[in-house]
């Protein structure tokens, strides 16, 4: 049976979410419009809304600026309930006002980075700062979805800081987006933790397959921004006959991608499609991909017989 993705029947997100790129004015500010219509899409395709995730940009954007851009979705109809906004920063207390924001206006839950600017800090000093976000915000209805991505951020959330957690704050502590790349962390994760309700999500649709065969609860893929309709058939279809097939085609695509810096190719194909350069504008200290590298990367994609239909600027 095909299951869509969105809201379980525990009020949980599941399945596919993008974590949206963030569309800039010539100014470099925020383009909440834009960024509105792509969310849009995204629904339209089955995948909701991690924005503020790395590939949103979202640190290199205030806190400020976020929390305006939340409104601004919200007042353009978006559902709160399709979205995990990312609210982890350095700084506790920006921490704590985007979390507490997210909560208030009901989005589903908050993917959460570790404090990333110092390194080699103990399981200790980060379970503090989950603990003191948590019992600051002080709100039943918070769901922190812990962000593992090490090669980034220079900070591994461990096994034994996730039982930590869930021992201690066991609603709150709802689950988590591991975007090492490494199987084998994902996969010890979902046999430890996943029976307890601790909702695992893969950081790449390359593991999407593998993911739910475990107990998995989807993935949480930059390229669903450009792919999203493949991706939640996949989810949807996992047990299906020709799932392995659908998991390769998706692979082949993300691989394209990954030949090229992930967040200025896919705005550069979201403005090729779209025939809006205005898409393609990234903020430093990213660069922008335009030219050859742009048409290569395009031309890779539609002889894979890659499309964006029904993509709207």
């Amino acid at each position: 049976m095909s299951e869509t993705a969105g809201i379980n029947v525990n009020n949980r997100l599941h399945g596919v979410l993008a974590p949206v790129v963030t569309p800039f004015d010539a100014q470099l500010r925020p383009d909440a419009g834009r960024l509105a219509r792509h969310c849009r899409w995204l629904l339209d395709n089955d995948v909701s809304l991690a924005v503020f995730g790395t590939n949103s940009e979202a640190n290199s954007m205030s806190s400020g600026e976020k929390i305006e851009l939340l409104d601004r979705l919200i007042e353009a109809g978006l559902p709160p309930t399709r979205m995990m906004p990312g609210t982890g920063c350095c700084a506790l207390t920006d921490s704590v006002e985007l979390t507490r924001k997210a909560v208030s206006l009901g989005c589903a839950g908050v993917l959460m980075l570790p404090p990333f600017y110092y390194k080699g800090v103990s399981d200790d000093g980060l379970y503090r700062s989950y603990a003191e976000i948590i019992e600051r915000v002080g709100d039943a209805r918070l769901r922190i979805y812990l962000y593992h991505i090490p090669q980034v951020s220079g900070v591994a959330i461990t096994l034994t800081l996730i039982e930590r957690l869930l021992r201690d704050y066991p609603g709150s502590v709802a689950g988590l987006k591991d975007s090492s790349g490494d199987w084998d962390n994902t996969r010890a994760i979902l046999e430890q933790f996943g029976p307890e309700g601790f909702d695992v999500f893969c950081g790449s649709e390359s593991f999407l397959l593998a993911t739910l065969r475990h107990g998995g609860k989807g993935s949480i893929t930059a390229t669903a921004n450009v792919n999203p309709a493949p991706i939640s058939r996949l989810y949807r279809e996992h047990t299906s006959d020709d799932a392995d097939a659908q998991q390769a085609a998706l692979n082949t695509v993300r691989d394209l991608f990954q030949g090229y810096v992930m967040i200025p190719g896919m705005k550069a194909v979201i403005a090729h499609y779209l025939n809006d350069p205005e898409w393609s504008r990234v903020r430093p200290p990213l660069d922008e991909m335009v030219g050859v590298e742009r048409e290569r990367l395009v031309a890779s994609l539609q002889r894979t017989g890659f499309e964006m239909p029904g993509l709207v600027g």
